[in-house]
Formats: C-alpha cells, sequence, structure tokens
C-alpha cells in the first residue's frame, strides 16, 4: 500500500490494480484467468500468492 498511489488501497505490487478487483472478479464468477487477461500487469504467480495468503490467514482464523 501506499498512500500516493491510488489513496492506499492495497494494489498488486508494481501495478495500480487494486486486490480487491480479483475478489470482485471470483465473487462474480470470472475466472482467474480472465481476471489476469483483464488486468495484464498482474502476473499469474502474484495473483495465485495473494489467493493462497487468503487461503492461510483463513485456516489460521479458523484453527483458533
Amino acid at each position: 500500500m501506499d498512500p500516493e498511489l491510488i489513496g492506499g488501497t492495497p494494489v498488486f505490487r508494481g501495478t495500480r490494480v487494486p486486490v480487491q478487483s480479483l475478489i470482485d472478479h471470483l465473487e462474480g464468477n470470472i475466472s482467474i484467468e480472465e481476471f489476469l487477461d483483464d488486468f495484464p500487469t498482474v502476473s499469474r504467480e502474484q495473483a495465485m500468492a495473494f489467493l493462497e495468503l487468503g487461503m492461510a490467514s483463513l485456516i489460521k482464523e479458523a484453527s483458533l
């Protein structure tokens, strides 16, 4: 997050693409492939790393 970019909204590193865009796509049943087509500055590795981090966080919370 950088307060100078998009008001501090979390974005994928090196892009101006908010991570919320990936969440919105997935919630709308839009595939990760289409998300990557829509936002070519985001790499598959970045998107997958974000999803894996989210899953790990959920698993950690569920085990508390």
